[in-house]
């Protein structure tokens, strides 16, 4: 099966792909992603806008102060959104290494490669507004909290796996060790998740349960919600963005190679 730069896409057995394989092939082609997605990604990245702004101006300026810890609450608008997006990010990542690791399809190394930059930077968002919650809170910007130190952790796997991808002159190499470590780090996650009952730390347990009753005032709550989902169409379209130039980067790049061979021939 060819894929865009036209090579053909085998098992890593070296065998035609599985049934299984040969749908995510068809369904994940570089080309038919760009035609799905470069007429959305303006509308999509609006929209993220626009409920990103809504909710963290309902959430600063019009929802309630927590009684205990007053106007430093207003912070959680951004952190627990940031946080959010920096865990799921890393399993979006993680999905892509595992999908390059078994079908070795080349969208899914794009997409891992674009998204660990957008997943570094809502890490890094979810430390620097924890910190600025914990100086009034704690009395200083960092502890060595169970969960602020496997954040930190999360933080330098995404750089970890945006300087392997870049680390080789064989592109291939770098995907497949960046996947490799893109899986292994997955462990981590469940780590960040409950590092709050699995050790004494001073990070609070979760507010809000799916399962259960939430801890947090419905007033406060809503814009919550609103600045989450704002947060995760940031992601999308970020994402979807930098995968889509990526394409075109290789596309570019594939065009080059054989103009200098045809040229070298």
């Amino acid at each position: 099966m060819p894929d865009y730069t036209g090579q053909t896409v085998v098992s890593p057995i070296g065998m035609p792909p599985s049934r299984a394989g040969a749908w995510l092939h068809r369904f994940a082609n570089p080309g038919r992603f760009q035609r799905l997605v470069q007429p959305v990604l303006p509308f999509l990245a609006a929209f993220a806008f626009v409920v990103t702004v809504t909710g963290l101006v309902w959430g600063f300026f019009f929802a309630p102060a927590d009684w205990q810890q007053g106007i430093a609450s207003r912070i959680m608008y951004v952190h627990i959104p940031a946080a959010w997006v920096a865990m799921n990010g890393y399993a979006a990542l993680a999905i892509c290494s595992l999908l390059s690791i078994v079908w070795r399809h080349p969208l899914a190394d794009i997409a891992a490669k674009e998204i660990g930059p957008v997943g570094a930077g809502f890490t890094a968002l979810c430390l620097i507004s924890g910190s600025l919650w914990g100086r009034p809170e704690w009395g200083t910007y960092w502890v060595w909290d169970a969960r602020l130190t496997s954040v930190l952790i999360l933080l330098f796997l995404y750089l970890g796996h945006m300087a392997l991808i870049r680390a080789f002159d064989n592109p291939q190499h770098g995907y497949r060790a960046a996947a490799i470590l893109g899986l292994v780090g997955a462990v981590n996650l469940p780590i960040i998740v409950f590092s709050v009952y699995w050790w004494n730390t001073l990070h609070q347990g979760n507010s809000i349960s799916v399962t259960g009753p939430s801890k947090i005032y419905i007033t406060m709550l809503y814009p919550l919600i609103i600045s989450t989902v704002g947060f995760y169409l940031a992601f999308a379209a970020m994402s979807l963005g930098r995968i889509s130039s990526g394409i075109m980067e290789n596309r570019a790049r594939s065009l080059l190679l054989a103009q200098a061979e045809r040229g070298g021939a």
